[in-house]
């Protein structure tokens, strides 16, 4: 026999534990791709609100913009820094640096999770002709390990998302974005991450967040039919707004990112602990194989020496 009975007996036994373990697994991150999708949606109606809000208080600030954009451009005495310092967050400038905001997960054990993100990542700066044309930002320890050994210096990492995540708890991280962004360290920031599709599908977004520009504010100014008023001005309430806004945008990535790694996670777990059991089977067999293999041995055995007493 290749496998003696004690040695089949020792697999079954540990294939049997192993199975345990990534069933529990399966159901933990069950449950917590539940609690995520709901709070998912729940968040969605407070995206959609703040986006609304902003879109009707930027329809005519864009507007303002283009025409002080025009009044600069014919020096009329207004300069594009001028321009800019009205809302930073909203206006195009020339793109120096772009600034990469990649969501992976601390940990392993999530299924293609974590390569499907990192390969697309490295097709995109491989576009670049330049290292200093772009800024790699890590939230996550497997994406932050990743550029580390292949010389990718990170702008910024950060490490430790809980697994349902909050805002207070995110908070650093879109606030840095956002400082970043206004300091200059690069001129537009894309966030990319898996999307949730639904439990068993993911797929890879590059999402541009900063500048905000998919506003659509013509829309609005066709469609007049919600009015805010603004205390003390327009100019006061977007710079109070845009940066929350744009934190939501870049919290609310995070959060679908998370998603997405849960149910790869739970996925996953269910494959190996399907493979745990196709194995047990497989084994279950060998080992009753091997057992009448013994049994008839020993018959025969037994006959071969009675036999020979006769």
């Amino acid at each position: 026999m290749a496998e003696s009975l004690i040695d089949i007996k020792r697999r079954i036994t540990s294939t049997k534990k192993t199975g345990q373990i990534t069933s529990a697994m399966q159901m933990v991150s069950g449950a917590k791709l539940i609690k995520l999708e709901d709070k998912s949606k729940n968040y969605q109606i407070y995206a959609k609100k703040i986006r609304e809000i902003v879109t009707h208080l930027a329809a005519n600030k864009v507007l303002e913009l283009a025409v002080m954009r025009q009044h600069a451009q014919s020096k009329t005495g207004t300069t594009e820094e001028d321009v800019l310092s009205l809302s930073n967050l909203l206006v195009e400038r020339p793109v120096k640096k772009t600034g990469y905001l990649v969501i992976t997960s601390d940990r392993g054990l999530v299924g293609g999770y974590n390569s499907n993100i990192l390969r697309s990542v490295m097709d995109i700066l491989s576009d670049h002709k330049d290292p200093s044309e772009y800024a790699v930002m890590a939230v996550g320890g497997m994406g932050a390990e990743f550029f580390k050994a292949r010389d990718i210096q990170l702008a910024y990492e950060y490490r430790g998302v809980s697994d349902v995540p909050t805002f207070n708890e995110v908070r650093e991280i879109v606030k840095t974005m956002v400082t970043m962004f206004d300091d200059g360290v690069f001129d537009e920031l894309y966030v990319c991450y898996n999307h949730h599709v639904n439990s068993l599908s993911s797929a890879f977004r590059a999402e541009k967040m900063l500048p905000i520009t998919d506003l659509d504010t013509d829309k609005v100014n066709d469609d007049a039919a919600t009015e805010y008023l603004a205390d003390p001005s327009v100019d006061v309430a977007l710079n109070a707004i845009l940066p929350q806004y744009a934190e939501s945008l870049i919290f609310g990535a995070i959060m679908d990112a998370k998603t997405a790694e849960h149910a790869s996670s739970m996925t996953a777990m269910k494959s190996a602990t399907d493979n745990a059991n196709d194995l047990i089977r497989d084994l279950s067999t060998q080992l009753n194989r091997a057992r009448q293999a013994q049994i008839t041995t020993e018959i025969t055995e037994i006959v071969g020496g009675a036999a020979a007493l006769e």
